[in-house]
């Protein structure tokens, strides 16, 4: 399908998160094929779109499909088009995708799960910039960038069988990377804020009375495994659930399936989900107490640090600290908060 130009706001200051950018910025003029890989819910559909957009080809058809939700009958179809009477129900003439996105940029997205032989015809297109309708004689010439997403390690598909590698080297003329969201620590907050308030625009309320202390440390210290996407979904989850829309936040629903009615797994042995503790078990005594906790608070503070790129307001965040609570511990151990990168 055609698209217009993305309305969704690139939203990040990370420095790998600006790499990143400036690598799509040095990428887009080119007439070659491009990989965007990442894991899942990283925005790679975005990053594409902005590759286009950033293209000599922004004025033309920016055409996405996401190859994993065609059978392989279909999605030739719909890539390659049809004749009127190629099959059965093909009642008339069918335009493709690579003929739609002409002069522009076609996106494939979830790459790897197309076949082999479907492999085998994009790959021609990509070389002779030559197609054939299913059913069809003609040879129609197009000019399509094409612009490959997947969060596979297509490498070790071809490894497998399972991926052309001649298709791949045509493909990966340029790979960009997206970081995921728990190595852009310092973009967690406000791409955060910037969906909350979308979420109040769209339920009607006048203002976002914010995040509390305890729900900002929880969002930085969530590992986001399912990226920019799952921050999304907890962010307007917790705000749609927000008793009183005129207090901040304190709590952020990352489960919606959190409950204590929630169904269990019926195969699971009851015995699997108890945890014995026995107290004492883990710890050999006497020992001092007033060490043993200097000890924790050092490392925490360090791991803080590093988990915010040494950022010291973020740091105090995912401590529960205030900025100045945590210069006070910093100076107290007298740790060294130079980035070891620098």
């Amino acid at each position: 399908m055609a698209s217009d130009r993305p309305s969704q706001h690139i939203i990040g200051e990370a420095p790998a998160f600006l790499e990143m950018l400036e690598h799509v910025s040095r990428a887009s003029p080119l007439n070659k094929p491009v990989l965007v890989v990442g894991e899942r819910g990283t925005g790679k559909e975005l990053i594409a779109s902005r590759l286009h957009f950033l293209s000599r080809r922004w004025e033309q058809p920016l055409i996405k499909v996401n190859c994993a939700a065609l059978t392989e009958s279909i999605l030739e179809s719909e890539l390659f088009g049809h004749e009127a009477g190629a099959f059965t129900g093909a009642s008339m003439t069918h335009i493709g995708h690579f003929e739609r996105a002409d002069g522009g940029t076609l996106v494939l997205d979830e790459l790897a799960m197309i076949s082999l032989r479907m492999q085998e015809k994009i790959l021609r297109v990509i070389e002779y910039g030559e197609l054939q309708r299913v059913g069809g004689r003609d040879t129609i010439s197009v000019d399509v960038r094409i612009a490959g997403s997947t969060n596979s390690d297509l490498q070790a598909l071809v490894k497998r069988g399972r991926f052309r590698e001649d298709l791949l080297d045509r493909l990966a003329f340029d790979v960009i990377t997206i970081p995921p969201l728990r190595e852009r620590t310092e973009d967690i907050l406000p791409l955060a804020y910037a969906f909350a308030i979308n979420m109040i625009s769209e339920l009607s309320l006048p203002l976002f009375p914010g995040f509390g202390p305890r729900a900002s440390s929880a969002l930085l210290r969530h590992d986001w495994p399912g990226n920019v996407r799952e921050l999304k979904n907890a962010v307007e989850r917790s705000v749609y659930r927000l008793p009183d829309k005129n207090k901040p936040i304190s709590q952020i629903a990352f489960d919606p399936f959190d409950s204590p009615f929630r169904p269990r797994d019926a195969q699971k042995p009851e015995h699997e989900s108890v945890v014995a503790s026995t107290p004492g078990t883990k710890h050999v005594l006497p020992v001092n107490l007033g060490e043993r906790l200097r000890g924790l608070e050092k490392e925490l503070v360090e791991a803080a640090l590093h988990r915010a790129k040494f950022n010291q307001r973020v740091a105090a965040t995912l401590l529960g600290l205030t900025y100045h609570q945590l210069r006070g511990k910093i100076r107290k151990h007298k740790l060294d908060i130079r980035r070891s990168d620098a």
